[in-house]
């Protein structure tokens, strides 16, 4: 029996919004607090971050102003692929990089490793739960996630696509500048697998089966 996958309801009747719009904006705040985590433990970040970084540093522009500039610039490339808009797109595109900066304001940045580790890897934790929540919601990818499966329902294997993107991303983020270390391959490594646990557990099925432990994520 194939298990069924992850549904993205792109109009939300107002029953369905009332249902999945706590998680989404739940699992965006948590989103952001773990990528903040991450940029506080400097160890290294995700390979998209890794772009961010270097984008900040060369336009002296804060994190969160490159993270939603970059996701809208995204969103347009979504138009000639055919990939669809939800509300959780919307939201996650113009509210992550700046509830980011709001955490980067709070957090600490310590300099003894006993502290970055653990932030380090609270981050990659935290930020795969809020994967799970946000993704979950059925509301709707990510303005990067989007572009990742689009590309992929054209016919390129997932793995690929996103083996290519995000290696393009790390590449050309390195060369401006931005933090590449032990917590960038760590996060690599952990984020599909850790995600994936979230999501099985913390999506919103239909026909009133919620949460469905047998979704796939589609890779």
């Amino acid at each position: 029996m194939t298990a069924p996958e992850l549904h993205v309801v792109t109009v939300p009747s107002p029953a369905e919004l009332r249902r999945r719009l706590p998680r989404l904006l739940a699992g965006i705040v948590v989103l952001a607090l773990g990528i903040a985590l991450m940029l506080q433990a400097r160890l290294g970040v995700s390979a998209y971050d890794v772009l961010h970084q270097g984008l900040s540093k060369v336009t002296g522009l804060s994190f969160g102003t490159v993270v939603v500039l970059l996701g809208l610039a995204i969103l347009v490339v979504w138009i000639p692929i055919g990939q669809r808009f939800g509300l959780g797109t919307i939201l996650n595109t113009i509210t992550v990089g700046f509830i980011v900066d709001v955490f980067l304001g709070w957090l600490p940045a310590p300099e003894p490793l006993a502290w970055r580790w653990p932030m380090l890897v609270s981050g990659i934790l935290v930020t795969a739960l809020g994967t799970g929540l946000y993704i979950g919601a059925g509301l709707g990818p990510g303005p990067r996630d989007g572009l990742m499966t689009g590309l992929a329902a054209k016919g390129h294997p997932l793995w690929l696509v996103r083996t290519g993107l995000e290696a393009s991303a790390l590449v050309a983020g390195w060369a401006l500048g931005g933090d590449v270390g032990v917590g960038t391959l760590l996060f690599a490594v952990s984020i599909g697998p850790l995600s994936h646990w979230f999501l099985a557990r913390l999506h919103l099925g239909v026909g009133g089966v919620d949460p469905d432990p047998a979704a796939r994520v589609g890779e």
